[in-house]
């Protein structure tokens, strides 16, 4: 669910950007992205061509991906088990 809300985000903000309308903050996108919509916002900021050329967005988001593929990694094979066998 946080992944659709990370994506609906990336378009309403483009919509609205594009409209001259009241925008989410940044500071609200990358918090939906660190809640785990990461890989939702990353493809709504890739469709909707949104936010790519900000560094914090275009590398960032990419980054907290691989962060949360670790942590969720980590959490489901735990310490002492590793992902060859």
């Amino acid at each position: 669910m946080i992944n659709i809300a990370g994506f609906i985000s990336m378009l309403i903000d483009k919509y609205r950007s594009t409209h001259h309308l009241w925008r989410i903050s940044e500071k609200t996108l990358l918090l939906l992205a660190v809640l785990g919509g990461s890989i939702g916002s990353y493809i709504g900021m890739q469709m909707a061509h949104h936010k790519v050329s900000k560094k914090k967005f275009s590398v960032g988001i990419p980054l907290m991906i691989i962060l949360q593929i670790l942590i969720l990694t980590y959490l489901l094979l735990g310490p002492n088990k590793s992902i060859m066998g």
